[in-house]
């Protein structure tokens, strides 16, 4: 299991640009490696993925607006959140499976109108 901390969460306003990172325990380079979100009172709803072999997607909602992004030699992945929008407030997870899932505790994102 990889052990994963996020950070970068904060308070922006709206059509601000916020980047979280995510540091993992070991690498990341041969695994998948991705965000989820979740807003109060809704469900962890999947954001972007970074594929082992190099390949992005993203939710409808997010994209051409975030951008997810590896660096194998810090074992980090990032989430560039551009043009950011009221209804992006959440805690954001990163997320990473090598056969286990993992998770990291969250990073609290808050956009305002």
């Amino acid at each position: 299991q990889v052990h994963l901390v996020e950070s970068g969460g904060g308070l922006v306003q709206a059509g601000g640009s916020l980047r979280l990172s995510c540091a993992a325990s070991g690498s990341i380079f041969s695994i998948n490696v991705g965000w989820y979100r979740q807003a109060p009172g809704k469900q962890r709803e999947w954001v972007a993925t970074f594929t082992k072999s190099g390949n992005t997607n993203y939710a409808d909602s997010v994209k051409g607006r975030f951008t997810i992004s590896r660096d194998s030699a810090k074992n980090t992945v990032y989430l560039q959140m551009n043009s950011l929008k009221p209804e992006d407030t959440a805690v954001y997870y990163c997320t990473a499976y090598n056969g286990i899932q993992s998770w990291g505790q969250g990073t609290q994102v808050t956009v305002s109108s």
